[in-house]
C-alpha cells in the first residue's frame, strides 16, 4: 500500500472513525483503524465490535493498493500535528507504515487487516431515508433521558418504532422519560421496534449535519445501517424488550400550569444549588399565579424560588428530582412550556406550548 493525500483529507475521515476507538481494548486490533486502499479511494474503518464506521476520501496519487491496520489514536495525533495544507505519503513496507510529510517521518506499528473484525452483512427487513437535520433534532431532544450503566441493558439505549406514516423515538432511565414523533413517508408495513445502543445514538449524533441533505436508514434483524456522503454507520441492536411507554404517559392530569421556559429554568438551577448533592430533591408547591421551588440540604441550607405562572385551580405540594426538570427545560426550544399534574404521586408532562412534537414525563420524589 503506498499513496500520497493532503493533510486536511485525511484529518476529517480519521477524526470521525477515530470517535467509536476505545483506547482500552481487550482485543489489540480494535485501538487500530483499518486503511484500505482501491483504485483512488481510501476508506478508514473503526469499531468496537458495537458500532463501525467507514469513511472513504480519494486519494491525491494512489499508487499501490493494499490494506492494513494501524494503530488509531496515535495516527490521528500525528496528522493533528502537521502542518496545515500539507502532502502526507503513506507506505506500507515490512509489516511498518511509513508517513512522510515535510521533513517529519513516523513509522507506525502495524496489525494484519485480516484480524480486524467485520459486521457481518444480513439482509435487509425495511429501511427509510430522512432529512440529517430532522433525525439530528429528533435524537438531541431526546437522547438525555437515555438510561447509562442500568442493569436493564435495554434501557441503555433508545427505541426507534417505525411505523408506516411516523418515526417515534422513546427514551427513559425509569424516572423520566422522553419521545418524538417525526412524520414520515414509506416507513414499515407493520410496527417495528428496534433499540439502538447508547453509544451508537451518539456517534450518529455526530455524524449528522444540520445541511447535510437527506439519510438513509437500514434495518435488518440485528443491526442499523445508516449512510451518509462519504460515511457508512453500523451499530448492532440492542436485544431486548423496551417498556410499554403508553403506560408511563400520565393521562387525565387537571392542572394544567404555562410558564416561560427560561424563567423556570433558571429559577430551579439557581434552587438546585442548596438541595441534597445526592438525591436532587426540590420541593414544588403551585397555587393561583404562582410556583414556589423549595430546596434544602443535610446542613440545613434553604433556597426558595418564586416564579409567576398561567394557573389557576387547587393547590398542590409535589417534589421532584430537579437535575430532571432542569434537563427537560433546557431542551425545549420554545418559550414556553406546558406542565400537567394531577396529584403529588402522579407524574408531570411536560412539553413545549407549541411548534414541537417532543413530550417529557418525570416522575414524582418523596421529599
Amino acid at each position: 500500500m503506498h499513496f500520497v493525500i493532503s493533510r486536511e483529507a485525511l484529518l476529517k475521515p480519521l477524526q470521525t472513525v477515530c470517535g467509536v476507538v476505545e483506547r482500552r481494548q481487550t482485543l489489540p486490533v480494535l485501538s487500530n483503524v483499518l486503511m484500505a486502499l482501491k483504485d483512488s479511494e481510501l476508506s478508514l474503518t473503526g469499531t468496537d465490535l458495537e458500532v463501525e464506521l467507514v469513511a472513504r476520501v480519494t486519494v491525491d496519487e494512489a499508487i499501490q493498493p493494499g490494506e492494513i491496520t494501524v494503530p488509531a489514536r496515535k495516527l490521528l495525533d500525528i496528522c493533528k500535528s502537521l502542518a496545515d495544507q500539507s502532502a502526507v505519503e503513506l507506505k506500507l513496507a515490512d509489516e511498518r507504515l511509513t508517513l512522510k510529510s515535510g521533513r517529519s517521518r513516523f513509522k507506525l506499528a502495524t496489525l494484519p487487516a485480516t484480524e480486524f473484525p467485520n459486521i457481518e452483512e444480513e439482509p435487509d427487513t425495511f429501511s427509510l431515508s430522512l432529512a440529517q437535520s430532522k433525525l439530528r433534532e429528533l435524537l438531541e431532544n431526546t437522547s438525555f433521558a437515555m438510561a447509562q450503566q442500568d442493569v436493564r441493558y435495554y434501557l441503555n439505549g433508545m427505541l426507534f418504532e417505525v411505523a408506516s406514516e411516523s418515526l417515534r423515538v422513546v427514551a427513559t432511565d425509569g424516572h423520566r422519560l422522553a419521545m418524538e414523533t417525526l412524520p414520515i413517508e414509506n416507513g414499515a408495513d407493520e410496527v417495528q421496534q428496534l433499540i439502538l445502543p447508547r453509544k451508537g445514538i451518539m456517534e450518529l449524533v455526530r455524524l449528522l449535519a444540520d445541511d447535510g441533505g437527506d439519510i438513509d436508514l437500514t434495518f435488518g434483524q440485528n443491526h442499523i445501517r445508516a449512510r451518509v456522503p462519504a460515511i457508512t454507520f453500523t451499530s448492532k441492536l440492542v436485544d431486548g424488550k423496551f417498556p410499554d411507554y403508553n403506560r408511563v404517559l400520565p393521562k387525565g392530569g387537571n392542572k394544567i400550569v404555562i410558564g416561560n421556559c427560561q424563567e423556570l429554568r433558571d429559577a430551579f438551577a439557581r434552587a438546585s444549588i442548596l438541595s441534597n448533592e445526592k438525591y436532587r430533591g426540590v420541593k414544588v408547591l403551585l397555587s393561583n399565579g404562582e410556583l414556589k421551588i423549595l430546596a434544602n440540604n443535610p446542613e440545613q441550607e434553604e433556597a426558595e424560588e418564586i416564579v409567576s405562572v398561567d394557573y389557576e385551580g387547587e393547590s398542590l405540594e409535589i417534589g421532584f428530582n430537579v437535575s430532571y426538570l432542569i434537563d427537560v427545560l433546557s431542551t425545549l426550544t420554545s418559550n414556553r412550556v406546558r406542565i400537567t399534574l394531577s396529584d403529588p404521586n402522579s407524574s408531570a408532562l411536560l412539553e413545549a406550548e407549541e411548534g414541537s412534537e417532543a413530550l417529557y414525563v418525570v416522575m414524582p420524589m418523596r421529599l
